[in-house]
């Protein structure tokens, strides 16, 4: 290897500086890629409607952060409508946002601020102003963009728990300020304090999936902070505009204003607090959180938070490009699960938020796109960040004790049940057979119940608790087509429901080996293989079926099917990450396996824009032709993503998308969550440097890599694997995983 010593001196010194923030990876962090449609191949062959957004936004937050800052280009709180698109021309506003980072599904307890100059036209509709892309300047830490219709330049900036904004009103006309709380439902509250200089109120929460339309129980609070008490303001209603009235509540497009055309200060700076809990503790997370902190500092503070974090891993390559994307990829890997509790600890308790519970010294998260997030993201997190993924984990276990129920897919602090499977359970296994937490008896006894019960009560399962067809799946080994599955979101879908259990039993009974329980670890183990129940030998590939044991003649095999899940049979067919051996088996061994999964890539049947074909590209890695894997990761790092706005293939979906990109670029991939093991292969780049939180690195290198790369052998320390994958084990322990390349 080349300048191996000097390698390893910078190593040192990058890994044991006192000062991380000197490194400055934030540059290669792109937060508009993803803001348009996208562009790639599979996006535009295999997706349809929303599902061609990576539906991102230029977002302002700390990770993880309780609100994220964004420009408005929409003004709506509707399901599948981002705050920000890049393909919009008017701004109509600056968003304190808790929306799924690329989802598909709904801002909620958001508020907008926006300056106006000239005539007070306050409505979105009226007030919004063009502006250019070449005027933006999106970081994760700050982002600027002069608004031209008023010729005011805007600044963002953060904590985890509050913004601050800053307007320089170029021109000498009348000044205004406009808060509102972004209510779709004519709901929320919002009162100006002129002598404490403060605009206060909140937005209530609504579910949506399981309860839609209902109440979640708790509202978005926030606290808005002038530098200077105002003595002229107003409210208004739709198009009335209300003098000196400081309250309004729960009516159709409500709104605050201040008129600081008589303040000699062009340059406004504006502190802002939130939470879910309440308006006295939007305004003591404010306080602990900015105080007196200029617009300039927390800047700087948010800048060295990001570089930081950006850190744990280093890559080397000589390609700029490539450093965009993997540092962005990185960027939108750390947005979500939400930070909900507030300084104190404060935060509402899941479900309902009847009452307020305190999480202590650790943060509660919600907000947790678990259909997706369990593949890639929470495994990488295990890795870098063990600390904050316990705290993770230690949440959604939080939320079974409260709720009754280990929950689905928790968002907005609520149960949904908006996609399929029980992958909650992954995101426990996964942490817990890598030794990131541990489980006692109690938690356990609520992943059990998700895999062997159902709710008493049947407005409980309606609400969203419990596995969907369970009785079903556990009566026929698979979900029968007669059972419609109708108090879901995702109504039949039943062989993708089937498939997902399948693997959700398997990391179940993991934990229970784990535990030691032993007939629960058979029980579990042997329902992973219900998988089976739906796969037809003479199609080679999965297929819906009846209770009495006949497939149905509704199928094509690479066309959308009711009973799959937002893709076809065959993208569904590899979906057995848990037992990848037994469906070489099933197809009649490596042979017949690999020829049929080569054909599936070779027609464009693979759809990366989607998550449960993710771990289909590592799949000859198991079927000894690593090769493969090899080229068609290289292809789709090259072709579904780019350093465009449209270069995200899809819906991110809380950095799922990312995530893959963060460890396929590497070269590991954790095929399945819930196990030990990494898929290995062939590295983007010449190195990757993972700094694993516990004063060791593990360093992957491959001197020379290019896309005619070929590997002779791969060396874990020295030592040369025989198969393609490691070990979490191998790679906690530090060291260096080294491939010795041939290059045609």
């Amino acid at each position: 290897m080349k300048n191996n010593i000097l390698c390893l001196i910078l190593i040192t010194n990058y890994f044991g500086c006192t000062n991380v923030n000197k490194i400055d990876l934030i540059k290669y962090v792109n937060p508009l890629i993803g803001t348009a449609p996208s562009t790639t191949i599979s996006a535009l062959k295999h997706g349809e409607g929303t599902e061609n957004n990576a539906q991102v936004i230029p977002s302002v937050s700390v990770p993880f952060g309780m609100t994220n800052w964004t420009p408005q280009t929409k003004n709506v709180e509707t399901k599948c409508v981002a705050p920000y698109y890049y393909t919009d021309t008017l701004i109509t506003g600056f968003r304190g946002s808790h929306w799924l980072s690329g989802s598909c599904t709904q801002d909620y307890g958001s508020f907008t601020v926006m300056p106006i100059t000239g005539e007070l036209n306050f409505l979105p509709d009226e007030r919004g102003s063009v502006f250019s892309h070449k005027d933006e300047n999106s970081t994760p830490y700050y982002y600027k963009v002069n608004l031209q219709k008023y010729n005011i330049d805007c600044e963002l900036s953060a904590t985890t728990r509050a913004g601050i904004l800053r307007f320089n009103f170029n021109e000498s006309k009348n000044r205004f300020i406009v808060i509102e709380p972004n209510s779709d439902e004519n709901e929320g509250y919002i009162k100006l304090l002129p002598e404490q200089g403060e605009i206060v109120g909140y937005n209530p929460v609504h579910r949506i999936y399981q309860g839609w339309g209902e109440r979640a129980g708790f509202s978005g609070y926030f606290v808005a902070k002038f530098e200077k008490p105002f003595d002229k303001y107003g409210t208004y209603q739709n198009q009335n505009l209300l003098e000196k009235e400081n309250e309004i509540s729960d009516r159709e497009k409500i709104g605050a204003y201040v008129d600081l055309s008589n303040s000699d200060d062009k340059i406004i700076e504006l502190k802002i607090g939130t939470s879910f809990v309440s308006i006295e503790n939007a305004r003591e997370n404010l306080e602990k959180e900015i105080g007196q902190k200029s617009f300039d500092e927390i800047k700087n503070d948010l800048k060295n938070i990001w570089n930081e974090e950006l850190a744990k891993i280093k890559i080397e390559t000589s390609s700029n490009e490539k450093k965009i994307k993997f540092y962005t990829a990185f960027y939108h890997s750390l947005q979500h699960p939400r930070t909900y509790s507030d300084v104190n600890g404060d935060y509402p308790e899941f479900n309902g938020g009847k009452e307020i519970k305190n999480s202590g010294s650790d943060n509660y998260y919600s907000d947790f796109s678990v259909w997706d997030t369990y593949r890639s993201l929470h495994p990488l997190l295990n890795i870098i960040m063990p600390d904050k993924s316990k705290g993770m984990i230690k949440s959604l276990l939080a939320m079974a004790e409260q709720g009754g129920w280990l929950p689905i897919f928790p968002c907005w602090n609520s149960y949904t049940s908006a996609m399929i499977g029980d992958h909650v359970i992954s995101i426990i296994a996964d942490g817990y057979v890598k030794g990131i937490i541990e489980i006692d008896e109690n938690q356990y006894s609520y992943l059990k119940q998700n895999a062997t019960e159902s709710p008493k009560e049947f407005k409980d399962y309606v609400d969203g608790k419990g596995r969907r067809a369970l009785e079903s799946y556990m009566q026929y080994g698979y979900v029968p087509l007669e059972d419609s599955v109708k108090q879901s979101f995702h109504q039949r879908e039943q062989v993708s429901r089937t498939m997902e259990y399948s693997y959700d039993d398997y990391v179940l009974s993991q934990i229970a080996k784990k535990l030691g329980k032993n007939e629960d670890y058979e029980n579990f183990f042997k329902r992973s293989k219900n998988y089976k129940n739906v796969y037809d030998t003479s199609v080679k590939s999965v297929r819906g079926k009846f209770k009495d044991g006949t497939f149905t003649n509704e199928f094509i095999k690479d066309q959308r099917m009711p009973y799959i899940t937002e893709g076809t049979p065959w993208q569904y067919t590899w979906y057995v990450p848990q037992d990848v051996s037994g469906l070489i088996e099933l197809m009649g061994g490596k042979d017949s396996f690999n020829t049929e999964l080569t054909t599936f890539f070779e027609t464009g049947n693979y759809w990366h824009g989607n998550e449960p074909g993710h771990q289909i590209p590592f799949l000859f890695t198991y079927s000894d032709q690593p090769e493969k894997t090899n080229k068609i990761v290289n292809q789709i790092l090259e072709e579904e993503y780019s350093s465009e706005p449209g270069g995200l293939s899809g819906n991110d979906d809380a950095g799922q998308m990312s995530a893959w990109y963060v460890f396929a670029a590497m070269g590991l991939y954790p095929v399945c969550p819930g196990s030990t093991e990494y898929a290995v292969f062939l590295p983007n780049h010449e190195e990757s440097i993972i700094d694993l939180g516990n004063g060791k690195t593990f360093s992957i290198l491959a001197d020379g890599v290019n896309v005619n790369s070929q590997i002779k052998k791969i060396l874990l320390n020295g030592k040369q694997i025989e198969r393609n994958s490691i070990s979490h084990s191998d790679l906690i322990k530090g060291g260096q995983l080294i491939f010795e390349l041939s290059n045609k």
